[in-house]
């Protein structure tokens, strides 16, 4: 049974950092591209960062370009989001997903297959 849980959330002040974690089980991570994705309330969920399968391929939305970083350990089944210079609008519940398509990963929602039940990050002034 595939399963994909995130830990790492938590209330942080605005400048701080995080790191995400992403456990995967009940499959082989190396076959699958991860993004990390969240949703603030009222909003739509959003892609945050994703990662091809090997790790050689990652890319960032805007908001979150030269503050967070994505990584990942096949062999460990893991992957990272460490989350520095925090503000505020990053509130929300940080989601990971798994996608078993071809090519390099993209940003959107729907072309991910498995998901995590999210962790939340409160980011206070």
């Amino acid at each position: 049974q595939l399963r994909l849980v995130e830990s790492g959330g938590g209330l942080v002040q605005s400048g701080g950092s995080l790191r995400l974690s992403c456990a995967a089980s009940g499959f082989t991570l190396g076959g699958y591209a991860i993004g990390w994705f969240r949703q603030a309330p009222g909003k739509e969920r959003e892609g945050v960062s994703c990662v091809s399968n090997s790790g050689g391929y990652t890319n960032y939305a805007d908001s979150v370009k030269g503050r967070f970083t994505i990584s990942r350990d096949n062999a460990k089944k893991m992957v990272y989001l460490e989350m520095n210079n925090l503000k505020v609008e990053d509130t929300a519940v940080y989601y990971c997903a798994a996608d078993l398509g071809a090519g390099n990963p993209i940003l959107n929602p729907g072309a991910y297959d498995y998901w995590g039940q999210g962790t939340q990050v409160t980011v206070s002034s």
